[in-house]
Formats: C-alpha cells, sequence, structure tokens
C-alpha cells in the first residue's frame, strides 16, 4: 500500500471548483493542517510533512467543509484571536479580526483610566473578555443567554488560565447584573445585522453560526446599541467608558444613540477596510 501523501494542490482544486478564490483555499488548507498536525507553511516548505493519518483527516475536514459550508473554524473546533487559539461551536460565533480592534481600544481605555471592573455584554465564545483580561490587570465578567456559549467561555478562561480573572455569568443584558455591581467600562460587539438582510448573507454564516448572536428584529440593527446604552449607565462608575463594536454605516446612528443618553467624548475608529468599526463615549454626569 502506498504511502499517503499530502497533494495540497488537489485540496486547493476542489475548493476552486466549489466556488473560492486560490487565497481563500491556501489560508484554509494551512490553517486546517496547522490545528490537526501542528505544522506551519514554513514547515511544509522545509519538506515536513503532515503523517498519512493527519492527511487523512485533513481531506475528511475539507470534504465537510465543501459539502456542508461550514464554516472551517467549526469544523475543526477552534480560531486564532489575537494570537491565542479559542474554542468555538456552532453556539458561539467565530472571532473576527475586526473584534481586534475593539479588545485593542478596550485594552487602552483601561490602561489610560486605570479601570479596574469591566463587563462584556454577549460574551460568545469568550474572546473578548478573555483577551481584555489577560492584557491588563482588570477583572472582567461576561455575559451570555446561552448556556452552550458560557460552557466555551470557561473554557476558553481555563485554557488561558484566566479562571479567577475572566468570569462569566448568565444574564439577558443587565437583567442578573446586581444594582450595587459597578463597572468602569461596559464592552459588547452585540447584534447588529437586520434579520432582513440575512438572505444576503454567506451561507457560512446565516446557515451555521448562531442566529440570536447575529441578528435583530428592528429595521437598521441598533436595537441592542440602544437597549444597553439606555440603561448601561445604572451600572456604571463616574467616568465610566462604553464602548462597541458596530456594523458597516452603523457608527453615525450609534454615537447619536449614546449622545442622547448623556455620554461625551464620543469617537469612532476606522478598520483596516476603512469601516467605522468601533464607537465609544465616556458617560456624563450621572443623574
Amino acid at each position: 500500500m502506498n504511502k499517503k501523501e499530502l497533494k495540497k494542490s488537489d485540496l486547493i482544486k476542489k475548493y476552486i471548483d466549489c466556488g473560492f478564490s486560490f487565497e481563500e483555499a491556501g489560508t484554509e488548507i494551512d490553517f486546517a493542517i496547522e490545528i490537526i498536525s501542528g505544522l506551519t507553511p514554513k514547515d511544509l516548505i522545509i519538506g515536513i510533512m503532515p503523517s498519512p493519518k493527519d492527511i487523512e483527516k485533513l481531506e475528511q475536514v475539507v470534504d465537510t467543509r465543501l459539502s456542508t459550508r461550514a464554516p472551517i473554524a467549526q469544523i475543526l473546533g477552534c480560531s486564532y484571536f489575537m494570537g491565542y487559539k479559542f474554542e468555538v461551536t456552532k453556539d458561539t460565533l467565530i472571532p473576527r479580526p475586526e473584534t481586534e480592534l475593539l479588545v485593542k481600544k478596550a485594552v487602552e481605555l483601561i490602561k489610560e483610566n486605570n479601570y479596574k471592573q469591566i463587563l462584556d455584554i454577549g460574551s460568545g465564545s469568550g474572546c473578548i473578555a478573555c483577551m481584555i483580561a489577560k492584557k491588563t490587570d482588570a477583572q472582567v465578567l461576561g455575559i451570555d443567554v446561552s448556556n452552550e456559549a458560557l460552557k466555551i467561555c470557561l473554557n476558553n478562561a481555563i485554557h488561558l488560565d484566566l479562571a479567577n480573572r475572566a468570569i462569566f455569568r448568565k444574564s439577558d443584558l443587565f437583567n442578573r447584573i446586581r444594582e450595587e455591581e459597578k463597572f468602569d467600562l461596559i464592552v459588547s460587539n452585540p447584534p447588529y445585522i437586520p434579520l432582513k438582510d440575512k438572505q444576503g448573507l454567506q451561507i457560512e454564516v446565516k446557515d451555521h453560526e448562531p442566529s440570536s448572536a447575529l441578528f435583530t428584529a428592528d429595521e437598521k440593527g441598533l436595537e441592542f446599541y440602544t437597549k444597553i446604552t439606555q440603561a448601561a449607565y445604572k451600572y456604571m462608575n463616574a467616568n465610566a467608558s462604553l464602548i462597541f463594536e458596530v456594523g458597516i454605516n452603523q457608527a453615525e446612528d450609534v454615537m447619536e444613540i449614546m449622545e442622547n443618553n448623556n455620554y461625551k467624548d464620543i469617537n469612532c475608529l476606522t478598520d483596516v477596510s476603512g469601516i467605522k468599526r468601533v464607537v465609544y463615549g465616556i458617560l456624563g454626569d450621572k443623574k
């Protein structure tokens, strides 16, 4: 029996035949090889190859990816975020590169203002809460409505040795936040896609990622920005900050919502694609 060999070009051709670009195919295959066998593209270049067993598993993963259109990270059960590996499942959003901008700005605000208590609303995989805890001295409470997502949050916090620094609780927005709990910064990447836009999304997103973490019932996708901004002040210390990730063409609306709810020094950050992606501001004098 011939020894099974890695034929990356054949796998790439399978992707291309299914409508993917050469670049998308190469990126996903390299990611899968690294997760399955621990080998990087540099290893492959110098001739270190996956084992026949790993090659067989890689082929199975590619076939599943192309036949189901489930995201590769979901099939493999993990994704990278800010250089760290996070467990993900069908019950959590897959961390996006754009969200790194949100975390970096949150970390900057925490360090500039010596913030100590942070609340992450809609934690999903826990990537925001965990990375804020990893990169600052603050304690982060992450909340989510999904029991399944909260299990993944806890797994990721334990994996990153953050069990006492990033903690998690089931809560629908603020409904299980106690009155006496106050935070220096509230961060959220909430659902912001109007349900009417669902059919225009990629199959990977609309059919495989959790709808509750993606879609809103209102026409402009502003439902959760409004709810969070209107209620947040009750749980914020003086001079605390509120920071959001926002969708395309939502920044101005979210800035207006914050301005109408007594926030000041409101600003936005643009991502590498030129999209206004992060909005943040400071709570004004509490009424």
